[in-house]
């Protein structure tokens, strides 16, 4: 997928790698991201991996983000 730039601002958006750079994708779509994207990201990574970067002590997310994907998760 092509990224937008709006979407991970802090870096150039070509220099992602999908497996290495899994918890920063995550974590930009599910906060900032298109229906599109987050469609994208739940057909690319399994939901253990989704949930498993939702539990992580520093999730950037905001907290009603984080509730919210957490529910959708289960």
């Amino acid at each position: 997928m092509k990224f937008r730039q709006a979407l991970f601002w802090d870096t150039n958006p070509k220099k992602i790698d999908i497996k290495k750079h899994a918890r920063y994708i995550i974590e930009r779509v599910l906060e900032f991201g298109h229906p599109n994207e987050v469609g994208w990201v739940f057909k690319h990574y399994p939901k253990r991996v989704i949930k498993k970067t939702l539990n992580l002590p520093r999730v950037q997310l905001n907290p009603r983000s984080k509730a919210l994907w957490s529910l959708l998760v289960k």
